[in-house]
């Protein structure tokens, strides 16, 4: 399985978003890092077809990103996800499996099985409005998982969560990166540090550093403030 991004470009009149990217990604897990405006969600919403590419294309296995066939098979979980406050969790997991394509026995399945992957399953019958911050992301990356996704991309799922519950993300998106393309974007570098097997770092719509990050490198979180600094 590849996700092949070949020259892809993005332009707003006269601001270049992304810039010429080529990457080819396959099982694991990719930690996106960059200050805002560096590019990272024009990336990931042209990688989930919300967007499409003033040059280059996209292909998972050869197929277009602006295909049926490779939106079968994308999870993406945006940086505010919509959901309705007054359904309850499992009410919220049906309505999107159904809008995915699911049938009842596969949406009713599938459904209790994420809840408990994601350990909601107590609270599974509460109003949303009622959840804490923490489960509001849960629940999110579990209608990200409705569809058994190949590619599953996340912008900033941590974001506005205690540490407890962010171990709690790390390891599951860990476990998601054995099966899966897992394209994760934070501004916390210690949870990409820990988690992800590459790191991708964009800086003006161009990627600065692509590659495994070890100690032997020094501190990540320090060669990432030191590209951002004159930006402060």
């Amino acid at each position: 399985m590849e996700l092949v991004i070949d020259r892809v470009t993005k332009q707003y009149q006269n601001k270049i978003a992304v810039d010429r990217i080529s990457l080819t990604l396959k099982k694991g897990v990719y930690g996106l890092l960059g200050a805002n405006g560096a590019g990272k969600t024009t990336l990931m919403r042209m990688l989930c077809g919300i967007l499409k590419p003033t040059g280059g294309t996209i292909t998972l296995d050869g197929v277009d990103v602006s295909e049926e066939k490779y939106r079968a098979v994308l999870g993406y979980l945006p940086q505010d996800f919509g959901y309705y406050p007054e359904f309850t969790g499992m009410d919220f997991l049906l309505y999107m499996a159904a809008l995915k394509g699911l049938t009842k026995e596969q949406a009713k399945r599938k459904a209790k099985e994420l809840l408990e992957l994601v350990a909601l399953t107590d609270v599974a019958k509460k109003k949303i409005k009622t959840y804490s911050g923490g489960m509001k992301q849960r629940l999110g990356i579990a209608q990200a998982l409705l569809n058994d996704p190949e590619i599953l991309i996340l912008d900033e799922p941590t974001a506005g969560i205690d540490p407890k519950e962010r171990v709690r993300f790390r390891n599951l998106i860990g476990e998601l990166g054995k099966d899966s393309i897992v394209l994760l974007s934070t501004h916390i570098v210690s949870d990409i540090e820990r988690v992800a097997d590459e790191i991708l770092m964009m800086k003006d719509g161009q990627l600065i550093y692509q590659g495994p990050w070890d100690e032997a490198k020094g501190d990540l979180e320090e060669f990432y403030l030191e590209q951002f600094e004159e930006e402060k």
